[in-house]
């Protein structure tokens, strides 16, 4: 991994959806192993989390390319506010708590809203990312 440029969240999904066989899947995502894609594809295929939002794609207004205000790499601390069971999440009303994941998704790079939709879906946010890919690459994630 080139150290002088963190990728994004969606530009590593772009990597591995580009990626041809299992073994240099797994590989990139253990050299990508970072708090945010961990949260991701927690989010997206641990069967334990399950999300407090309504169905569906909310009303919300696409960041253009270049001027998203911020990444997943930095939101993704905001999860926990989305999260059926979580404190932070109950304690919310239902309307903040849906205010809360609009601004979000509004404040990431539009292929980033894009992961959160599918996350919360629990669908694959691309091609080949499967439950076992991911608990091949990273064993210690996914509650069994």
């Amino acid at each position: 991994m080139n150290k002088s440029k963190r990728l994004e969240i969606f530009e590593i999904l772009e990597v591995f959806a580009k990626t041809k066989s299992k073994a240099d899947k797994i590989a990139l995502l253990r050299e990508h192993n970072i708090m945010a894609l961990r949260d991701v594809l927690q989010g997206t295929f641990d069967p334990a989390i399950q999300w407090n939002l309504p169905e569906g794609k909310p009303p919300y207004i696409e960041n253009e390319n270049h001027n998203a205000p911020s990444t997943l790499l930095r939101q993704h601390r905001y999860f926990k506010y989305f999260v059926k069971g979580v404190h932070e999440s109950e304690k919310l009303t239902r309307v903040k708590r849906e205010k809360m994941f609009i601004e979000l998704l509004e404040a990431v790079h539009p292929e980033d809203s894009k992961i959160l939709l599918a996350m919360v879906s629990k669908k694959s946010p691309v091609k080949g990312l499967t439950l076992k890919i991911v608990t091949e690459a990273l064993p210690d994630l996914i509650s069994k």
